[in-house]
C-alpha cells in the first residue's frame, strides 16, 4: 500500500505545481497592455523598474516621490513573487534598468505560500534578471504588515526575516524594511497608513517607503538622473 499512496502523493505535487506555474495565464491582458502602452509611449532609457503587485501598481505618486529619476512601473495587481519571475522577459528585460525595486509577497501569504516558499522565488527572480544583467542592483521592499492581513503578521515577519537573510549574501541585492514603521507601540499594522480596504496604502504610508527607497536610490540608481534644464534666465 505505501508504493500507491507514495505515487498519490507525488502526482498530487506535481499536479500542484503544474497549476502554479499555469496560473501565470491570467496576468497575459496585463502584461499585453504594458506592451501596448511601450508602443504608444516608449518608456525611459536607463530608468529605475519598480515591480510587483498592486503596491506598486496603485503607487500613482511614484513619479513625483522620485523627481530626480527616470522610473517606470510595472506593478501589476494581485500578482504574486513567482508572476514577476515568470514575465521578467516582458517587464524587465526590455527596458534595461539601472536599478530594480520589487514588492511583492503579501499575495503570496495570502494564497498558501510559505514564507520560505517567498524567499525562493525572490531568489529565481534575481537569477532570471542576472542572466541579462549581471550587475543591476535590485532592493526588496519588505512585505508590509497591514490591517486587512493582521492575520499573516507571524508569516510576514518570518518571510521578511528570511528574505532579509539571503540578500545580505548577494551581491547587490538589497532588503529594504518598512515593516517596523507600519506598526503600532502594540505590533498592530496602523490603520492611518491605509485607505479604506485596510490592505492598500495612502499617501502617508506610501511616504514611508520613499524614506527607505530614496537612500538606496541615491547609492545605486547612477545613470537614471533626470537631466536638469540648465536656468538661462538673466539676473
Amino acid at each position: 500500500m505505501k508504493r500507491p499512496i507514495l505515487a498519490l502523493v507525488l502526482l498530487g505535487l506535481a499536479f500542484g505545481a503544474a497549476a502554479r506555474d499555469n496560473d501565470h495565464a491570467r496576468w497575459e491582458s496585463d502584461i499585453q497592455a504594458f506592451e501596448a502602452a511601450d508602443k504608444t509611449r516608449p518608456p525611459p532609457e536607463h530608468a529605475v523598474l519598480f515591480v510587483g503587485s498592486s503596491s506598486i501598481r496603485m503607487w500613482s505618486s511614484l513619479a513625483s516621490d522620485f523627481p530626480a529619476y527616470r522610473t517606470i512601473n510595472r506593478g501589476f495587481g494581485g500578482s504574486d513573487m513567482d508572476d514577476a519571475t515568470a514575465f521578467a522577459d516582458r517587464i524587465v528585460k526590455p527596458y534595461h534598468p539601472v536599478a530594480i525595486v520589487v514588492y511583492a509577497g503579501d499575495n503570496d501569504l495570502e494564497g498558501g505560500d510559505s514564507p520560505a516558499t517567498v524567499r525562493d522565488d525572490f531568489a529565481a527572480f534575481v537569477a532570471k534578471v542576472r542572466k541579462d544583467e549581471p550587475d543591476v542592483p535590485i532592493a526588496f521592499i519588505s512585505i508590509k504588515p497591514s490591517v486587512a492581513r493582521a492575520n499573516l503578521l507571524a508569516q510576514v515577519a518570518e518571510a521578511n526575516r528570511l528574505i532579509r537573510d539571503w540578500s545580505m549574501h548577494q551581491k547587490g541585492v538589497a532588503f529594504l524594511d518598512v515593516a517596523p514603521a507600519m506598526l503600532d507601540k502594540n505590533g498592530q499594522p496602523r490603520p492611518d497608513l491605509f485607505i479604506g480596504d485596510g490592505l492598500h496604502m495612502n499617501p502617508k504610508g506610501y511616504a514611508l517607503w520613499v524614506a527607505q527607497v530614496r537612500p538606496w536610490l541615491a547609492d545605486h540608481a547612477t545613470g537614471a538622473e533626470v537631466k536638469q534644464t540648465p536656468n538661462t534666465t538673466a539676473k
